[in-house]
C-alpha cells in the first residue's frame, strides 16, 4: 500500500497508507484529512480536493488531462504544481507522494 504525506493548512503533517487504485483524495478523505473538501466525490467538477504536489513528485505523476487543467483554472491560488487529488491513482512507484492541501473552502 502506498503511502501518501499530506501537510494541512495548519502544518501539520500527515502520514496515510492507501491501497493501490484508490485516488489521493480517497487516502485523504478516509483518513481525516483537513481541507479536502471533495464536494464532487471525485468526478472532477469542483475543484475542492486542490492539492500542491511536492517539486520532486510532478516528473512521476500521469500528465493532467485537458478536463482536470480546465477545472484547475477555477480553483483558487492555483500554481505550477497544482493538480486535483481526485486524478491522482495510487500506485507503488508514488510510495511517499508528499502533497500540501490548498485552500479549498472548508
Amino acid at each position: 500500500m502506498p503511502k501518501v504525506i499530506f501537510h494541512d493548512k495548519h502544518g501539520l503533517r500527515i502520514e496515510v497508507q492507501a491501497p493501490a487504485g484508490y485516488s489521493a483524495m480517497e487516502a485523504a478523505i478516509d483518513n481525516g484529512v483537513e481541507g479536502i473538501v471533495a464536494e464532487c466525490g471525485g468526478a472532477c467538477s469542483c475543484a475542492t480536493c486542490h492539492g500542491y504536489i511536492a517539486e520532486s513528485w510532478l516528473t512521476r505523476l500521469k500528465p493532467m488531462e485537458e478536463m482536470e487543467d480546465a477545472m484547475l483554472a477555477s480553483a483558487a491560488e492555483r500554481r505550477i504544481n497544482s493538480r486535483l487529488l481526485c486524478q491522482i491513482e495510487l500506485e507503488p512507484g508514488l510510495d511517499g507522494l508528499e502533497i500540501t492541501v490548498a485552500e479549498n473552502g472548508d
